[in-house]
């Protein structure tokens, strides 16, 4: 399977789905495209094909090197071995988004698909610009040690940007229980895309929502408790450079405010939201407050 033969028909694929959403939506009478928050997405999508040009050079260069230490040769031509391929490559997504969400640094780079406070198929282009500085492709460098070809890697990688970005709606409910079950739907990843505090980092699935379950970060959505999307303290704003790097600047802000090296490292490594003086909000400490105020609200 090519990469470019995937492209060739998951590119017009996107264009006709979001057509179809948006004539959806104005005939259901909803509100889930805002023309300023779209184009914000659409223009952080085009940036980010630039971002994924460095990322591919730089990757497709160190995984040919990596290959060389591979600790098992794959036999390309089997019928089972994309599947196989398919599966590690979910599995170091799911490391990566975990991590992307946990680690400031990280976290930099993947806000910018959080920013919108809308939730549609063009929020899924709102792609990072700046995953090439943070690194988060990092742990994708377990693929070709376990002896998977790089354009294997490239091609399972655009399989599953192409099966995330449908599952960026609000037109779709629950779908049956055991493919809810296996895999990340629409309704699991409104899930991740809520601030609700109840939602807040969970459901890091890319294909597969069987990490989730297995790791201890799921969250099923919960009728009475409908999701608010956004990041915890909205930008405010459809300007795509703002937006882009507004989280950058936070951190060399605090960098220079810190007082300690554990702080400078806490910066980086950190949670999103911790402080050095204690008074900062994390996802974790949000959730705590939000079960001592409303128990039964939690259950």
């Amino acid at each position: 399977m090519e990469l470019l033969i995937i492209l060739q028909y998951v590119v017009p694929g996107f264009v006709v789905a979001i057509l179809a959403e948006l004539a959806w939506m104005k005939w259901r009478g909803g509100v889930s495209y805002e023309w300023r928050d779209s184009v914000a997405s659409l223009t952080m999508g085009l940036g980010n094909l630039v971002d994924g040009a460095m990322i591919a050079a730089l990757l497709y260069v160190l995984f040919a090197w990596l290959y060389g230490f591979r600790v098992v040769d794959w036999p390309a031509a089997a019928w089972w071995a994309f599947p196989i391929v398919l599966l590690v490559q979910d599995f170091c997504f799911y490391w990566s988004h975990r991590l992307s969400h946990e680690w400031r640094l990280w976290w930099a780079a993947h806000v910018t698909h959080h920013s919108s406070q809308h939730y549609n198929l063009s929020t899924a282009l709102r792609q990072p610009v700046t995953g090439f500085f943070a690194l988060s492709w990092a742990p994708y460098a377990l693929m070709p040690l376990v002896g998977i070809p790089v354009e294997a890697i490239a091609s399972a990688h655009a399989v599953s940007l192409a099966y995330q970005f449908w599952i960026h709606t609000e037109a779709i409910g629950r779908l049956p229980a055991w493919f809810e079950a296996v895999f990340n739907t629409p309704s699991h990843h409104r899930v991740h895309h809520a601030t609700n505090p109840r939602y807040l980092d969970r459901n890091y699935a890319g294909t597969l929502i069987i990490w989730d379950r297995l790791f201890g970060t799921f969250q099923a959505e919960v009728a009475s408790d409908p999701p608010r999307y956004g990041i915890v303290k909205n930008l405010g704003t459809f300007n795509p450079v703002v937006i882009g790097v507004h989280e950058w600047v936070s951190i060399f802000r605090d960098l220079r405010a810190a007082r300690t090296w554990r702080g400078r490292l806490m910066c980086l490594f950190g949670p999103p939201g911790w402080r050095e003086d204690g008074h900062g909000s994390t996802s974790e400490t949000i959730r705590d407050d939000w079960r001592r105020r409303l128990p039964q609200a939690a259950e």
